[in-house]
């Protein structure tokens, strides 16, 4: 009995795959929702963490019809994969491989990163080619390699054919008309959703808890000798907190070049400035202890490899940054940083997890 239901499973996945091309029809398991919408509109923070309330444009309604969308595999060419296959909720919803297997089992040519905290975010993927999370959201829907749809009416008609998407499209918008737009829009509300505010970090700030003795050196190593800041910086610890000076001169930078190479197989914004040659998005640091391997290509595997860069690595590019150049010698800086500074920055470094974030039910995949 045991082999004919495997057998019978089989069946129904080659169907379902040699299918998904041709009929939008539907064979898969329906979301597993509360009963109770979830709280996406009043984010759970602490008192020193806080939101831009004018710009969080977010419903419980078009979020909960987000958080299906954007686990919905149907919404891939062969139904095989959704924007939660490569960004998981435990690895911050950053993707623990280098990089992501796409709708047909190729392997993408970027790593997958984190979007915590992105509701306010107008420089999206590791180039900045996208200006909203709208446009963010269907991009890996279209993208050949990623989920393989690029036919509007084709993302449509398979939304319409999963009956579960009724209910959930007239609570977000008063009536089950499907479009390219209220599926964009949906799954921009749940990504503005995911707000991590309360790690041990925001706690420390607000008075809640206390740092280590190490987790203590490891912050005045960020600010002091490690220069993290000058690019991490605010309360996301990325470019937008903080007015810096890059290679084009003083101005509100989001893409830095960080000297991983001097000559660079993936020229990252260059492909779209020529200006930006090897400049990649400066990202968050909240969960960064989850979110390994780290930069576009996923090359260090911890922590201490990212250090390492930093401490003793970088490549002398033209393009670097100003803020990793030697003020005397106009070369690639050497932090110099020694085992104990390394490993109180860790420290430090870990107190940006947010276990509350990495485990809300609310942020789950809601078809397992």
């Amino acid at each position: 009995m045991q082999r004919i239901t495997l057998l019978l499973s089989f069946i129904a996945a080659l169907f379902i795959t040699a299918c998904a091309d041709k009929d939008p029809v539907i064979l898969a398991p329906e979301p597993q929702l509360p009963a109770q919408l979830a709280n996406y509109e009043n984010p759970e923070i602490t008192e020193s963490f806080w939101i831009d309330e004018a710009r969080y444009k977010v419903t419980d309604e078009g979020a909960s019809l987000g958080r299906v969308l954007f686990y919905d595999k149907i919404l891939s060419k062969t139904n095989r994969v959704s924007c939660g296959s490569c960004h998981a909720q435990a690895a911050g919803f950053a993707d623990p491989v280098p990089f992501s297997e796409g709708v047909n089992g190729d392997l993408l040519s970027r790593h997958t990163p984190s979007i915590a905290n992105a509701y306010d975010d107008a420089f999206l993927f590791w180039d900045g080619r996208s200006g909203s999370l709208e446009d963010l959201a269907l991009r890996p829907v279209r993208n050949h390699k990623e989920m393989g749809i690029d036919e509007t009416e084709f993302i449509i008609a398979k939304v319409e054919k999963a009956s579960y998407y009724d209910d959930l499209f007239t609570a977000a918008y008063g009536d089950n008309k499907v479009t390219e737009e209220r599926i964009a829009d949906a799954m921009a509300q749940f990504i503005s959703s995911m707000i991590s505010g309360q790690s041990k970090f925001d706690k420390v700030n607000a008075g809640l808890a206390q740092y280590t003795d190490l987790e203590m050196m490891g912050q005045s190593t960020f600010f002091g000798e490690g220069r993290c800041y000058q690019c991490h910086s605010g309360l996301d610890f990325n470019s937008r907190g903080f007015f810096f000076g890059g290679p084009n001169g003083g101005e509100w930078e989001s893409t830095a070049n960080i000297g991983l190479d001097v000559v660079y197989a993936d020229n990252g914004a260059g492909e779209l400035d020529p200006e930006r040659l090897g400049e990649f998005k400066i990202p968050t640091l909240r969960n960064i202890a989850r979110t390994a391997p780290y930069m576009h290509d996923g090359r260090f595997a911890s922590l201490s490899d990212v250090i390492n860069h930093y401490n003793n690595n970088i490549a002398d590019h033209p393009n670097l940054a100003q803020e990793l150049r030697d003020w005397e010698t106009d070369g690639a800086i050497a932090l110099g940083l020694d085992e104990v500074q390394v490993q109180s920055l860790i420290a430090f470094l870990n107190t940006l997890t947010d276990e509350a974030y990495l485990s809300d039910p609310k942020f789950s995949d809601p078809f397992e």
